[in-house]
């Protein structure tokens, strides 16, 4: 007996499949389930694969004593991110019959902690499988984290990170993504968001740009007399490295969040989405590689990294309506907005180690807006709107959160263990023992 055959009749329809037309059709349906969920597991572990991007990004632009503990930061924040999205943040992102508890609070803890559907339930074929789906969707979740990470770097204690991560994964990203991604009002209003440059990126951006405010910048960064400082990364190839492994894990970023793969249309736009995130990825790195030549007489190498992320955050919001030069020029701006907001920040003395909120925050917001442009249905009004109930509420309870783990654990290391370096300090660990820095 086939395949189909022995589906249909374990759902009580042998009758059915007797039809050829019919078990035809059922065969088509299966063969959509099977390809939409390999497109959710394939675009998953891209997605999972950007964790060693910012892991590498990370630690090649902080200095070598504070190297292990950028990568103990990532891959402990990706594992509680995976926990806590389990706990509580899928039920609350997506709330279903199934996680429901009545009451005015609705959805607060799942009423079954499996998601998955471990027990072996029939598949609904319509779409996906249910873990494939919670898979994909929890790589997003932890990604809003990584790009806390890297803006906080170099100053801050391993113990209230973690803890404003589990707020951060369990419940900020969650809430805000259920308004759009889970039927909310922002989906209602007509707020559109492909793959997340405001609902990921932005949202990050904002945890990140708080976390930054109450933190304060590195010891020395800025002088009394307002004068900046440069404190250079440890390691160019190792944040190159980080920044190729990220553009990879874009495709499955954005790809996948086609979510469908079962028609020929399907791949086409797929493909269609696949070019022009690396257009637009392309488009910013060129731009910051040429604007900071123009500005500063010589060419700013994590200006260029930054620029190529930035491009892949401004079109992650919309990448597959526009042509190719669209998502170039959309990409491009992304660059151009880097290579800006970085001395900005540092006019308002905000110490952001790897420019997270500039290229996620910023450019986020801008790829939201570029919407308008490509896309019939999107309206400014919308737009804007999603951007600042998103950034308002992550931004504001980020502040909260940040405020209260400062008055009780304190978040800042000391001097002397800033000075010694987090690895040593912290960890009692160094990345690089053979050299000092």
């Amino acid at each position: 007996m086939s395949k189909t055959l022995k589906f249909l009749a374990l759902t009580g329809a042998p009758l059915l499949a007797a039809t050829p037309v019919l078990a035809q059709e059922a065969a088509t349906d299966e063969t959509g389930f099977i390809f939409t969920t390999l497109l959710f597991l394939i675009g998953g572990f891209l997605v999972f694969w950007m964790a060693a991007g910012f892991a590498m990004l990370e630690s090649g632009l902080v200095r070598s004593k504070n190297v292990t503990m950028q990568l103990t930061k990532n891959i402990a924040l990706f594992s509680v991110a995976s926990i806590m999205y389990w706990i509580i943040g899928y039920g609350l992102m997506y709330p279903g019959d199934a996680w429901m508890i009545p009451g005015a609070l609705g959805a607060i803890l799942p009423a079954s902690l499996e998601p998955v559907a471990l027990e072996g339930a029939t598949p609904d074929l319509g779409y996906a499988s249910v873990g494939s789906d919670y898979f994909f969707q929890l790589m997003f979740c932890a990604t809003t984290a990584s790009i806390v990470s890297g803006a906080v770097a170099e100053r801050i204690k391993l113990g209230p990170f973690l803890v404003f991560v589990v707020v951060l994964t369990g419940l900020l990203y969650p809430i805000s993504a259920s308004w759009q991604w889970g039927g909310g009002w922002l989906s209602e209003l007509g707020f559109k968001d492909f793959a997340g440059s405001t609902l990921v990126h932005s949202a990050g951006g904002f945890a990140a740009l708080a976390g930054i405010i109450i933190l304060g910048p590195r010891l020395g960064k800025y002088g009394e007399d307002g004068r900046v400082t440069p404190i250079v990364g440890s390691n160019m190839p190792l944040a190159t490295l980080g920044t190729f492994i990220l553009w990879m894990g874009w495709f499955g970023f954005n790809g996948a969040s086609q979510l469908a793969m079962g028609t020929a249309a399907d791949v086409a736009d797929i493909s269609r989405i696949f070019a022009n995130t690396n257009m637009a990825a392309a488009g910013g790195s060129v731009a910051a590689l040429l604007l900071t030549h123009t500005m500063y007489g010589k060419t700013d190498l994590t200006m260029v990294l930054n620029g190529a992320l930035a491009g892949l955050v401004s079109i992650t919001a919309e990448p597959l309506e526009p042509s190719l030069f669209g998502a170039l020029w959309i990409g491009a701006v992304g660059g151009v907005i880097v290579v800006l907001a970085v001395p900005l920040l540092d006019r308002f003395k905000l110490d952001d180690v790897v420019g997270a909120v500039p290229v996620h925050l910023m450019a986020g917001i801008w790829g939201t807006l570029a919407v308008v442009f490509y896309n019939s249905e999107a309206t400014i009004v919308a737009q804007l709107t999603g951007i600042l109930a998103i950034g308002f509420f992550v931004f504001i309870v980020s502040l909260i959160v940040w405020f209260v783990l400062n008055a009780v654990m304190g978040i800042r290391v000391s001097e002397e263990a800033e000075i010694e370096g987090l690895d040593m300090t912290e960890l009692g660990m160094e990345a690089y023992p053979e050299f000092t820095n």
